[in-house]
This record gives structure tokens, C-alpha cells and sequence, in this order.
């Protein structure tokens, strides 16, 4: 996927994020329609008052087509939170997704967190798979009922080295 630019998200990219998300996990994973205004939720937010500083952030797009996202977020002032970060499926398996990840750390350690969480489902393996290999450690599961499902919830933390350590 060489073609495949990184740009900034923009309001503008909403509404399809959102549809992506909705639609991808509905077929997915069986997600129910409560997933959609989540995600709605979140990026309001972003888009209302994110601080350029230390939050971003990311399309992935190719001759115009959108194929993915991912966003650093605050968590709190040592912490980034590593959030919506889907990829539609004819752009998977071709690196992009660790292109994104890479992308999405490096600004948060370039912004001075000192590291990055995340939480997502057991059943998204691939992605799980993913953060193991950039070095993320698995700090938390519980069983939950969201989106009309029965899941496994996780948390995985990324912690960066600072130097001198």
C-alpha cells in the first residue's frame, strides 16, 4: 500500500467513521446499534476541544478512498489513550495497520506522555496480536455485556522508556 497517504482527520470524516464502525462491527462481531452513537460520542468530543499538542488524529486514505483510522488521545497529563482505530477490510493485511500504530505512538511519546493505554475486546485478535508485537502488555480483562454481546474486556498498557532509565 504504497499510495496510502496519512493525513489529519477532519470533521468531515465523521459521518463515515462513524458508518464504519457501526456497519464493520455489526457484521463483525455482532455488534448492536448502540456502537455507532458511541463512537458518534467520542469524536464530538475530539472534534469540540481536542488539544493539537498532545491529541490527534489519523486517515488513512488512498486515491481518495478513506481505509482506516486512529487517534491518540488524553488520558491524563502522563498518559495517551490510543482510540477508534478500525481499518476496512479491503486494507488489511498489507501493513497498515502497523503503520497507523507506529504513527499514533510516536506522536504520543513525541507529545511527552510517558506512555499509552487502550481497551478493547479478547475477541479482536488480530489487533490484540498487533500491540503485543509493538510491546504492549495486557494489564486487565473482565467479562462484560456491551453492544448486545457477551465479551471479554482488555486493557493494555504501553509504557515508553525514558532516558537514563
Amino acid at each position: 500500500m504504497t499510495d496510502v497517504i496519512l493525513r489529519r482527520f477532519a470533521p468531515t470524516d465523521m459521518q463515515w467513521l462513524v458508518a464504519r464502525h457501526q456497519d464493520l462491527y455489526a457484521r463483525e462481531a455482532g455488534f448492536d446499534q448502540t456502537f455507532g452513537p458511541l463512537v458518534a460520542d467520542i469524536l464530538h468530543s475530539f472534534c469540540a476541544g481536542h488539544d493539537p499538542a498532545c491529541e490527534r488524529g489519523w486517515m488513512a486514505e488512498s486515491r481518495g478512498e478513506r481505509l482506516g483510522t486512529v487517534f491518540c488521545m488524553k488520558k491524563d497529563a502522563e498518559t495517551a489513550q490510543l482510540r477508534l482505530f478500525l481499518l476496512t477490510p479491503e486494507a488489511r493485511g498489507k501493513g497498515l495497520g502497523k503503520r497507523l500504530l507506529r504513527e499514533c505512538v510516536e506522536f504520543a511519546r513525541a507529545a511527552g506522555y510517558r506512555g499509552m493505554m487502550l481497551t478493547t475486546h479478547e475477541s479482536h485478535r488480530t489487533a490484540c496480536a498487533l500491540y503485543r508485537a509493538f510491546g504492549w502488555q495486557l494489564t486487565g480483562s473482565r467479562p462484560v455485556r456491551s453492544y448486545g454481546q457477551d465479551l471479554v474486556e482488555q486493557t493494555w498498557r504501553l509504557t515508553f522508556e525514558t532516558a537514563g532509565a
